[in-house]
């Protein structure tokens, strides 16, 4: 990408696979020590200046600092999540865990803090004067004011915390299961599914069909075969993933969690970790959260009632519909109410054409263009792109897309270089596993799908046009964290329009565009189950939280888990679902799962500004993408919310997104 995307010192590989880092655990190794060396010599550096701190002659050394830890953070956790050897996934966990731990000993590093805290500010500009009040905020949070002897023993706690998380995730991205299914028990399955899964014998010559718990199996199965049995058996497998290890390693991790936060003076881990948020304490997010349940819950409840009379009506004898129908009936349901069936569409969206149609409308909205380029990346599976703004090169992304053996099962997007204006370009990633990628497999999407690669799209571009900022530590989606799933949440809403659908969607075999008639049915199907939806995410949030803002001591996450699922959800609770034991948010995110909810309200609020009849036309996109995108870390979030709207969000768009429109989906 050119001499301006060099590291610190020239001489060292900018990407730790341009020295054999996915190939070989000790070349990874030696790479992370390299940015480890360089993060504290920048240190050092900093410590010593001599006479007035200024931005110029200290926050530019830690900045400098911050750009090597976040590299080999991001590197490493990348390697964690997509090496296709073992031992250097294995040793890539490790190398995380390390740099976790000096992000740990700088966050209570007090000479560092009293450095920061001496710069003179006053003829700084805005976004500096955010990064070192943000920045002076978190060591704070941290605990850098408490005696030596306390820091020591809140560093040892967080690396506990970080040995703790990472293995936790480690086990559910190596936990994938298989079941087995009789070739009569895909009835219901789309036709090309069923090619792909021939039947074989087993060690009994019975014919049987294997299936994986991976994504592109298991969200098919859910949705649309006959089979209870089968639902069941797929729904079980994939909810104990990582049970029983992980739940353990939980419990441990929430009470490791709880001693850091009464360590610091907070009553729980949740209050402090919505400290330096937008939310600011548990307490506001279980307004928040109240607010939701009162928006979604009466017209859940008729939802699921349409829902189990229709279901009735197929089966008599049904007296409840449990957790492994939901997905079934609402597919049933849709496909007699609105005249659709959600495999009609899957023709028109073959992968290829997904990511062209995705990477075309993005290149539209936001005025770059993407460039194929052919550049060294961990697999030979990833594509890479180089974005460029106005003819210039502004950065590059990769896409990691399909499932394969040892890859991290989810969808999510990922910082590889933080950039810089001026002197380093940003890079990032999408680690996906969407259908296709085999030879001969067009990999047919569900329209859930599409939208969800819009959704980590959103992220994706949110960190290449905010990483251009002129502090690293404010570069990407470096907001708080509770406001980085509004750029993804607001760009789903666009793949709900008819015109920028038939743009791409064309059948695979015939080229046909994605008929209207159909369009129209699509989207009365989709938009029915919004309200459960909005329940699903309200227990996810409250489990979430819950976890974090109460005694870890006792505390039994199988009942806590199972007793607020019959609070929030109509669906009969599947018995032996250990679905916490695999849910990743909980390390990420932990007590603060609100963020989804919270910015899905922000995000149709944005959502809102632009012209639904030329939804890629005018100027709201590019006002959207001055204001918002291209400040990455630069403004906290409350400020970007109101220098976009005008003011602060309103709940009115989600509630008529939820409920107003329900009458006219029926």
């Amino acid at each position: 990408m050119g001499s301006e995307t060099t590291a610190t010192n020239s001489s060292q590989a900018l990407h730790c696979w341009e020295t054999g880092g996915a190939a070989s655990a000790k070349a990874l190794t030696a790479w992370v020590s390299e940015r480890l060396a360089e993060h504290e010599q920048a240190l050092a550096a900093l410590l010593a200046v001599a006479g007035a701190r200024t931005p110029q002659n200290s926050l530019t050394l830690y900045d400098r600092a911050i750009e090597q830890l976040s590299l080999a953070a991001a590197q490493a956790g990348i390697l964690n999540s997509v090496a296709a050897d073992k031992a250097v996934r294995d040793q890539a966990q490790l190398e995380a865990q390390r740099v976790a731990m000096a992000a740990s000993a700088l966050s209570l590093n007090r000479q560092v803090y009293e450095a920061l805290t001496a710069i003179d500010l006053e003829d700084a500009s805005p976004a500096t004067r955010h990064y070192v009040e943000r920045t002076l905020l978190s060591y704070r949070l941290a605990g850098v004011d408490k005696d030596e002897a306390t820091r020591a023993r809140l560093q040892s706690l967080h690396e506990k915390a970080t040995r703790l998380s990472l293995e936790f995730g480690r086990n559910i991205q190596e936990g994938a299961k298989t079941i087995e299914a009789t070739p009569v028990e895909l009835a219901g399955l789309p036709e090309d599914f069923i090619a792909r899964h021939p039947a074989h014998k087993n060690a009994q010559s019975e014919m049987r069909v294997t299936l994986t718990t991976d994504p592109p199996e298991m969200q098919p199965v859910m949705t649309f075969a006959s089979s209870a049995a089968l639902r069941e058996r797929m729904f079980a497998a994939y909810n104990t993933r990582a049970y029983p290890a992980n739940r353990q390693i939980l419990l441990d991790l929430l009470a490791t969690r709880q001693k850091i936060a009464r360590v610091l003076g907070f009553r729980s881990w949740a209050d402090l970790a919505t400290a330096d948020q937008m939310m600011g304490s548990a307490a506001n997010a279980r307004a928040f959260l109240a607010k939701l349940d009162a928006a979604s819950r009466v017209s859940a409840s008729r939802e699921y009632e349409l829902v189990l009379s229709f279901a009735r009506t197929r089966e008599p004898q049904l007296a409840e519909i449990d957790q492994t129908g939901r997905g079934y009936w609402y597919e049933q349901f849709r496909r007699s109410r609105f005249d659709f069936d959600s495999q009609s569409v899957r023709p028109y969206f073959p992968y290829a054409r997904v990511e062209a149609g995705v990477l075309a409308t993005a290149a539209k909205l936001f005025k770059v263009e993407f460039r194929p380029v052919q550049v060294e990346a961990w697999d030979k599976a990833v594509s890479v792109y180089d974005v460029f703004d106005g003819g210039q090169l502004a950065g590059r992304f990769y896409l990691d897309m399909h499932p394969r053996e040892g890859k991290d099962k989810w969808f999510s997007a990922s910082p590889i270089v933080c950039g810089v204006r001026g002197r380093v370009l940003p890079e990032a990633a999408l680690i996906c596993n969407f259908s296709g990628g085999e030879a001969g497999d067009p990999g047919l999407l569900q329209y859930s799908d599409v939208v969800t690669f819009f959704h980590e799209f959103g992220h994706l571009m949110h960190a290449i046009l905010g990483g251009q900022t002129e502090w690293v530590g404010l570069s990407g989606f470096a907001t708080e964290g509770d406001f980085v799933e509004v750029p993804s949440q607001m760009l789903e809403e666009f793949f709900r329009d008819e015109k920028l659908l038939q743009s791409f969607a064309r059948h695979y075999e015939t080229g046909e565009i994605l008929p209207s008639e159909l369009i129209q049915n699509l989207r009365q199907a989709s938009a029915f189950g919004r309200a459960d939806w909005v329940r699903s995410q309200l227990y996810y949030t409250t489990l979430s939280l819950d976890l974090h803002d109460r005694e870890a001591d006792g505390l039994d996450p199988d009942t806590l888990a199972r007793d607020l699922y019959r609070e929030f959800q109509p669906w009969s609770w599947f018995e032996g679902n250990r679905m916490y034991a695999s849910f990743g948010h909980l390390t990420g995110y932990s007590s603060n799962y609100y963020t989804y909810m919270f910015d899905k309200v922000i995000a149709l609020d944005f959502f809102s500004q632009f012209d639904a009849a030329d939804l890629l036309g005018g100027e709201t996109g590019a006002r959207y993408r001055k204001t918002v995108l291209e400040q990455g870390g630069s403004k906290p979030g409350r400020t970007l919310v109101r220098e976009f709207l005008g003011r602060d969000e309103e709940f009115a768009a989600f509630e008529h997104w939820v409920n107003e429109e329900f009458e006219t989906r029926l």
